[in-house]
């Protein structure tokens, strides 16, 4: 009998003909967010879940017991929305979807330092309602991007896929913090210096892009005094996590110009979005759209789905975090 796994979300029709060819799949058509009710069912009647970032397994869920499942097999790099701790306390597997969104990740990080710098959506929107009244010396003046200096708070694989595209492409000057020192040999290959105080690297920086996980220690790492530590002209760019900004925060600091802009992809109660930031200009808005293309969407789910198929055949999954 084949192992019954219940799929979240709608994945990409190809991945979900392959999981259906090795389980017994219960998919959500509808592509509606589940509620912790309906999580709480899929736990007591399917052997495995293929989740996402909308799901939430908090310690509460996940300590109840009386569940059949075995293994979560997440959509995504990050698991924050997993207990881990409880998840194997409860002897659940938790497995990720590492390296495969690394590039396009880094590509819209790049594109929100353009487009934030360049204030592209404001001159998109000016195009779009027929405001547009043609070039002028003044009209809508950016920043440079190109030679600027890139702070980069976390040097995962993300960071240095950053760290290549801006050194090479555009010759900034990067600068990089993390919590460890960063091995001097990946250091040299990128032409980066890491900077042991983060503070430092907040002064330093033309551009602040974040690229650290979501943990009780990266909660609102960038808060008040951290945003009061930028340039004024400096940029924050967030393709991490929502809750490692406190956007409250960055809300004041923006609204009373201490810092230039922020290109967000993430945040702290998605979807929903604070109204102040809709409201302003000089912030570039987009929908998490990180990993979203058709090509990583496919390789997310075919790695969720193998570290599926290595944990029922008996074997360690490739991607097991927890």
């Amino acid at each position: 009998m084949k192992p019954r796994v219940a799929v979240t979300r709608r994945l990409p029709e190809v991945v979900e003909a392959e999981l259906g060819r090795d389980f017994d799949v219960c998919l959500n058509p509808g592509d509606t967010p589940l509620t912790s009710e309906d999580l709480a069912a899929l736990l007591r009647g399917m052997d495995g879940i293929l989740c996402t970032v909308t799901d939430r397994f908090d310690a509460a869920m996940v300590s109840a017991g009386g569940f059949r499942t075995r293994i979560l097999a997440n959509f995504g790099v990050g698991y924050d929305n997993i207990a881990t701790g409880a998840a194997t306390a409860a002897g659940l597997v938790v497995t990720n979807t590492p390296d495969v969104l690394t590039e396009d990740t880094a590509d819209l990080t790049l594109a929100l330092m353009l487009a934030v710098a360049r204030r592209m959506g404001e001159g998109e929107r000016e195009v779009r309602a027929g405001r547009w009244r043609g070039w002028g010396p003044t009209h809508l003046l950016g920043a440079r991007v190109h030679e600027k200096t890139l702070g980069l708070v976390g040097l995962g694989r993300i960071g240095q896929a950053v760290a290549r595209r801006a050194a090479r492409g555009f010759h900034m000057r990067i600068l990089t913090y993390s919590r460890r020192a960063p091995d001097p040999a990946v250091l040299e290959a990128l032409g980066a210096t890491h900077v042991p105080r983060l503070d430092d690297l907040l002064a330093q920086s033309d551009f602040v892009s974040l690229h650290c996980p979501a943990t009780p220690e990266t909660r609102h790492l960038i808060d008040e005094p951290r945003l009061l530590a930028m340039r004024p002209n400096a940029f924050l760019i967030n393709t991490a996590r929502g809750d490692i900004v406190d956007e409250q925060a960055l809300v004041q600091a923006l609204a009373a110009g201490r810092i230039a802009g922020a290109g967000l992809d993430v945040y702290r109660d998605e979807p929903h979005v604070s109204q102040a930031l809709l409201e302003m200009d000089h912030v570039v808005l987009l929908p998490h759209l990180g990993s979203a293309t058709v090509e990583t969407r496919i390789a997310m789910g075919r790695r969720a789905a193998g570290n599926l198929r290595a944990f029922f055949s008996g074997r360690p999954p490739p991607d097991q975090v927890a």
